[in-house]
């Protein structure tokens, strides 16, 4: 049984507080897109493992979110058989893009339907909460504005039809946590769902990304690279989640990635 994984862009993010229980509040519009990576499980006659291809992985398998997927449902379920994992990562590490989170909504999923747990949306949603902050946009994988912690889905009013979305990742690795300690809370964030209804020309001057402003600092070429794609004539452009993927937002598709070709980028609906 085979998935595929897809990955996300942030449009705006805002940190709109510190919770109790280590982790922040926020505010932003999650965004599907199809750069994806490709799952796979069969009944292992063995114990359950995992084989990797594609980007490396480059953590223990223990620390899979893959691997915590199957033993939180497994925990509940001991009518779950070991399977073998294949993970094929197209989706590249340290981007901002959701490719962790994405790999384990979509093994719970597998999984439900594997073994016919019978398990709704709803269930799927409280166990991917477990597992991560934006594993719960995965389970539904569609436009949503994400609030608390990024467990709180809301439908996002936004279309994107017609555009096409240019990721750009160079070989810079943020790290997520040390991000999170250096950005300043946000206790005025704009009003992100009205400005989602403006057309999206407009979002330059009234959406953006509460990191960047500290990221910029410590990796300038990442503001460069967003102004270049404002310079190829993107609509928009910013940077996804904590980085470091830049994403243009064009009206055609251009023949502008040559110029990016020291960095992994492609093209994305």
């Amino acid at each position: 049984m085979v998935a595929f994984p897809n990955s996300k862009i942030n449009i705006g993010l805002h940190i709109t507080g510190k919770r109790e229980d280590g982790y922040h509040n926020l505010v932003s519009c999650m965004y599907p897109v199809n750069l994806c990576d490709a799952l796979e499980i069969n009944v292992s006659a063995f114990e359950t493992n995992l084989v990797n291809s594609g980007f490396y992985l480059n953590e223990k398998t223990s620390e899979n979110l893959c691997i915590k997927a199957y033993n939180i449902l497994k925990n509940d379920f001991p009518e779950i058989l070991p399977v073998n994992i294949h993970l094929h990562k197209a989706i590249p590490f340290g981007a901002g893009l959701g490719g962790g989170s994405s790999d384990a909504a979509h093994m719970l999923k597998l999984l439900n339907k594997k073994f016919s747990l019978g398990l709704s949306e709803y269930q799927l949603l409280i166990y991917a909460a477990k597992i991560g902050s934006d594993c719960s946009f995965f389970i539904q994988n569609k436009p949503a504005i994400i609030k608390g912690k990024g467990n709180v889905l809301e439908p996002a009013k936004i279309n994107l039809q017609g555009y096409k979305i240019l990721l750009v990742k160079p070989a810079i690795h943020i790290n997520t946590k040390k991000a999170f300690s250096r950005v300043s809370v946000n206790i005025r964030p704009e009003e992100l769902e009205k400005s989602l209804l403006k057309p999206v020309e407009e979002w330059r001057d009234c959406i953006s990304n509460d990191f960047e402003k500290y990221i910029f600092i410590d990796h300038p070429e990442l503001e460069e690279l967003k102004y270049l794609l404002y310079r190829y004539g993107a609509s928009y452009a910013s940077m996804t989640g904590s980085g470091s993927t830049i994403y243009g937002i064009f009206k055609e598709h251009i023949k502008v990635q040559n110029n990016f070709a020291r960095y992994f980028s492609c093209w994305v609906k």
